[in-house]
């Protein structure tokens, strides 16, 4: 399903013409991805990466989503998720503030991001066994993109949200 590349990143086979990649991003490369931007109707549910990198979290990265040497997205893994949501078990990282640059929606990035999840998770935490997130119940085009891109709809709603109640998402990794 995908090959390895340097620096932890993974080229998921999209078999089109994506060259995608993802990659750790570290605090001090907020240059890097600072001009990602979603539409305003979509910052309720995704927050924006300046509001990330304004957040001091324990247990969050942040990662970055290039399409050849373009960085087209970017979202954040929350390693201590389990400890904020009781639907989230400890061997589950959390997938938060996933946002693809509005300027490219609509090209299939978001679903091959999602679809390279589970490998490049895997390799980067070995002792985890899948990935959790919430989404809006009013955010369609999301659910759909985490479901076409792998994810299993638990049939469970947080109630909590920021923007109203969300659907609970999981996918497991396959550990080589």
């Amino acid at each position: 399903m995908s090959r390895k590349r340097s620096c932890g990143a993974f080229l998921p086979r999209t078999g089109g013409a994506l060259d995608l990649t993802l990659r750790p991003v570290a605090r001090e490369e907020f240059d890097l991805v600072a001009h990602i931007h979603v539409e305003p109707d979509q910052v309720r549910f995704s927050g924006t990466v300046a509001q990330a990198f304004q957040e001091q979290e324990d247990g969050v990265d942040f990662h970055a989503i290039l399409d050849g040497s373009s960085v087209v997205g970017f979202f954040k893994i929350d390693r201590l998720y389990h400890e904020t949501y009781e639907f989230a078990r400890q061997d589950e990282l959390g997938l938060r503030a996933f946002m693809i640059d509005h300027r490219i929606q609509g090209r299939g990035m978001a679903t091959a991001a999602v679809t390279a999840l589970p490998a490049y998770l895997a390799e980067l935490h070995p002792d985890r066994n899948a990935v959790v997130l919430t989404v809006n119940l009013q955010n369609p085009a999301a659910i759909r993109c985490y479901l076409k891109g792998g994810f299993t709809d638990t049939r469970s709603i947080y109630p909590h949200g920021v923007a109203g109640p969300q659907h609970i998402l999981r996918r497991g990794f396959q550990h080589d």
